[in-house]
């Protein structure tokens, strides 16, 4: 009766000993995984943000105004949209906002606003850097003066 009890505890053990190696094996890749899609979710987000700061400068850029708004006004409409809603877990990186303003800036002639900002996440942020090479997310917007 005693050898088959010691049989038994001997498999119980042997397979918690083979979930912990599993778990072991599958533990970083589950790591990576999950890091790699909060990277892709914020990277998607901060374009969605930056499509409509672009959108929201090139708006502010084709009003019937007299006189018609400069280009710094316009960029300052566009850094203010996205000073509170870009996220940016690298820190400290400010989008560049180029402004096209066609000569006159009256109907039918267009307003280009373009949107640039290197994107650094968590996982991403630490491989774009061995590579030198960052992800750069571009917006635009073209309006028609009104």
């Amino acid at each position: 009766m005693n050898l088959a009890r010691g049989k038994a505890f001997q498999s119980v053990f042997f397979v918690t000993g083979v979930a912990a190696v599993e778990m072991a094996l599958v533990l970083p890749l589950l790591c990576a995984l999950s890091l790699g899609l909060m990277d892709l979710s914020l990277a998607l987000y901060n374009k969605a943000i930056l499509t409509n700061a672009a959108r929201e400068g090139a708006r502010a850029g084709i009003v019937l105004r007299n006189p018609k708004p400069s280009n710094a006004e316009i960029q300052q409409v566009v850094l203010g949209y996205t000073q509170s809603t870009l996220i940016d877990p690298g820190g400290g990186h400010t989008p560049v906002v180029t402004v096209v303003q066609s000569v006159p800036a009256a109907f039918p002639n267009p307003l280009q606003v373009t949107v640039t900002f290197s994107f650094q996440g968590f996982a991403a942020g630490a491989l774009m850097r061995l590579f030198q090479t960052p992800l750069v997310l571009q917006a635009s917007a073209v309006m028609v003066n009104e």
